[in-house]
């Protein structure tokens, strides 16, 4: 039966988050309503409020997210209600092209569903009954959210909730794109422009490939120390120590092996590319806003065969690494409760999105 619960909904772009009572519907057909317990409070999220991100206003946010099956839908069998699952904000359908191929992340059913459910339409209404969109297609910074089937991966449910909700965007990610796109090798070099929590998991994911140099660039001190806490080796603040390319350069003469922008800023996806040496791959995991671009010599390129390339929810395969990622944090080699620095109210949501944005937290994380 539909629920009513608090939502966290963009009303407008460049304002303040509503947090409002909203309907939820009951899943339909291949669907399943999940009640919330922990959801991330993610760089991309605040993206929507300010456009970033075009999801059309009103829409509920969320995206990074674990709780507990409240209902499912018909033909839903190999989920039941209290398991605990995970959100995968990419579904993946099993048949297009891209998944018969091992690349699941570029599914073409998670392109069609980018503010609704894969069947066009939303399971969220407001009090005047309007309906709302659901970002990313699942909009999971409530209390209850109805999402497709494929939106969910069931976990054990001895990991709390908080900490694998991480796993659903920031650590699938950042690790992913270490591990997956870049599948950077051992003894190798590396830098990670931005360190947040996109950018500290890179970094943990570099360290967990055997990188032998980590370099982290970021403007924030506070957030250098995290980076340090999470196998940077060295770290840049360009604000005092200067041209971060240059940095770079001196640390790792010639060049690093491997370079992550992690932020979505076009010049400095150009400096990360700038930081790379012959033959090595720089990879975009920020999002920049949709009119960003960028401009690189390319007299240099045929001699240097530098690869520049981008990573699509660090080229992820949930039903795969979600279980590995988990069974690394138990085995203490994956810093899950470390990412977690602080906690906030669902009403606290836009103290929560200034935090992020002042660099307080490695991720601040909405329980309830």
């Amino acid at each position: 039966m539909a629920k009513k619960g608090k939502a966290a909904v963009v009303r407008q772009l460049n304002s303040p988050v509503s947090v409002e009572e909203v309907e939820v519907e009951s899943p339909k057909l291949g669907e399943v309503m999940v009640k919330m317990s922990a959801v991330g409070v993610c760089h991309s999220d605040f993206s929507v409020t300010n456009g970033t991100i075009p999801m059309p206003p009103p829409t509920v946010i969320g995206h990074e997210a674990a709780g507990v099956v409240e209902e499912v839908g018909e033909g839903v069998t190999d989920i039941a209600v209290g398991d605990h699952v995970v959100i995968v904000w990419v579904p993946m359908c099993g048949k297009c092209r891209y998944c018969a191929e091992g690349r699941p992340q570029l599914c073409d059913q998670a392109a069609k569903a980018v503010t609704t459910l894969p069947d066009g339409t939303g399971r969220f209404k407001d009090a005047d009954g309007n309906a709302l969109n659901h970002m990313a297609g699942v909009g999971v910074m409530a209390e209850y959210a109805t999402v497709h089937r494929d939106n969910v991966l069931k976990i054990d449910p001895d990991v709390p909730l908080d900490k694998a909700a991480l796993v659903g965007c920031a650590v699938m990610t950042g690790v992913g794109a270490a591990l997956n796109t870049a599948n950077i090798q051992p003894g190798t070099t590396v830098a990670v422009f931005g360190a947040g929590g996109i950018g500290l998991n890179t970094i943990q994911g570099a360290a967990l490939a055997g990188a032998e140099k980590i370099i982290a660039v970021d403007l924030e001190d506070k957030k250098l120390e995290y980076a340090q806490q999470f196998g940077a080796t060295h770290t840049v603040n360009p604000s005092t120590d200067g041209d971060a390319v240059a940095a770079i350069h001196g640390l790792s003469p010639g060049g690093v092996d491997y370079a992550f922008e992690c932020i979505g800023v076009p010049e400095v996806i150009t400096q990360a590319y700038n930081a790379i040496g012959k033959g090595g791959t720089m990879v975009v995991v920020g999002v920049t806003r949709p009119d960003g671009m960028i401009t690189l010599p390319t007299f240099l390129m045929p001699f240097q065969e530098k690869v520049l390339t981008g990573s699509m929810y660090g080229s992820g395969r949930p039903s795969v690494d979600f279980p590995r990622y988990l069974s690394l944090y138990k085995a203490n080699r994956l810093k899950l409760d470390e990412l977690v620095t602080a906690t906030y109210s669902l009403d606290e949501v836009n103290r929560a999105f200034e935090d992020m944005n002042n660099g307080v937290n490695a991720r601040g994380v909405i329980v309830f």
